[in-house]
């Protein structure tokens, strides 16, 4: 489509304009709407430089888009994706041992779980956490996919997670 402001580009702005008049692409479009259709949307990924992979930010930076993810007057609680349940599930390269050393890991889902699904609205389950499975036994990753396994059983069940600081940081 065309720029709402060919003179000083800002992504955002740009986003937005092509959300309210229709004209994100194709696939965009797409993807949000399997958002819209999801009760619960799961993250899995590799943990990477302490943050999701920079294709997994590439999507939600250009699918979640102001006017569709999020409005500046209506955020956590009262957010545009209020109705949505969200977990993270990922893999990490170090040991649970090595992550305590430098404090707990929940200071490293702030950013993700806080500042991007709770801003939107979406509730937050704990974030299932399979530490370096590359680097335990085969009987430890077996373990591992069975607690992934008997987890998605009951994830109905659980509450969501307390989306405050105090969660966080305490």
């Amino acid at each position: 489509g065309h720029l709402h402001n060919s003179e000083a580009f800002n992504y955002g702005v740009e986003t937005w304009e092509a959300y309210k008049r229709g004209g994100l692409s194709k696939d965009l479009v797409e993807e949000q709407r399997k958002v819209q259709e999801a009760d619960l949307l799961i993250f899995q990924f590799p943990l990477f430089w302490f943050n999701m992979p920079a294709i997994l930010k590439g999507w939600m930076d250009r699918v979640w888009v102001q006017g569709f993810a999020y409005d500046l007057s209506k955020s956590y609680d009262g957010g545009l994706l209020q109705d949505k349940l969200s977990l993270f599930s990922f893999t990490t390269g170090g040991s649970k041992e090595k992550y305590a050393i430098r404090g707990d890991i929940r200071y490293l889902l702030w950013p993700m779980q806080h500042g991007i699904m709770h801003f939107c609205g979406v509730k937050v389950l704990e974030p299932h956490i399979c530490y370096a499975p590359e680097n335990v036994s085969e009987e430890k990753r077996k373990e591992m996919l069975t607690a992934w396994t008997q987890r998605l059983k009951t994830l109905w069940k659980e509450e969501p997670i307390d989306c405050s600081p105090e969660w966080y940081f305490k």
